[in-house]
């Protein structure tokens, strides 16, 4: 079996198990996780694993996410084509990946990674992947990216110890966050804010464990 079969088949196992297990859903979201090679997302020597769901490192700190989360806040961010999309923490570029087939077509991802080295190894690795819907900028995402608002959807990859009001103003009028507040080395939760005109809903998600935010409105 060549190495490229030979991974479609681990991706087809584990997408299998998560629609099994209930963190897909859909057939989008399916067919999103099915379409993007985490191979090319992790660091070469942990490529045998990439289809293990569980976080994997990925340098100066930083994992990518277990499969399972990407698959669960995919769900919950309940995207449509032609959706202008936020996310802060790009890391690997492998959770932009994935939303950003959801999108299609139309659509548009801008990433934030306060990580100079990777950023550009997320700008490699989408482009071997062939996506091209996704703008990786280097910064302080803890601010959110206000020069690109309004965002039909903002979603955190990394820990927060709360969303700020400035970034849920970087929603449209029918927008919605999702994101993930708590201690460092604590379980944390996956938040939800739905926003319609002036008022904002909150609503509490699953419990995970991110690593956390850094920035000025970070830890």
């Amino acid at each position: 079996m060549r190495e490229g079969d030979r991974y479609t088949e681990k991706r087809t196992i584990l997408v299998d198990k998560l629609l099994k297990g209930g963190e897909i859903r859909s057939d989008e979201v399916r067919s999103a996780m099915l379409s993007v090679p985490r191979e090319l997302f992790v660091p070469d020597l942990l490529r045998m694993e990439a289809y293990h769901d569980r976080p994997l490192p990925i340098g100066n700190g930083q994992t990518i996410s277990a499969p399972h989360m990407v698959a669960i806040m995919a769900e919950e961010m309940n995207t449509r084509p032609g959706h202008k999309v936020l996310e802060i923490g790009t890391g690997s570029g492998y959770h932009a990946a994935v939303i950003s087939r959801l999108i299609l077509p139309g659509g548009h991802i801008f990433t934030i990674e306060r990580v100079e080295g990777l950023a550009i190894k997320a700008r490699r690795n989408l482009d071997l992947s062939g996506i091209d819907n996704v703008t990786v900028v280097e910064g302080d995402g803890s601010v959110g990216l206000p020069e690109q608002a309004p965002f039909d959807r903002i979603y955190y990859t990394c820990a927060a110890p709360d969303i700020p009001a400035s970034v849920l103003d970087q929603l449209s009028d029918d927008g919605s966050l999702l994101g993930v507040v708590g201690r460092i080395n604590d379980v944390q939760r996956l938040v939800r804010f739905s926003r319609q005109g002036s008022w904002t809903s909150k609503e509490l998600l699953t419990h995970c464990v991110f690593v956390p935010l850094i920035g000025e409105l970070g830890y």
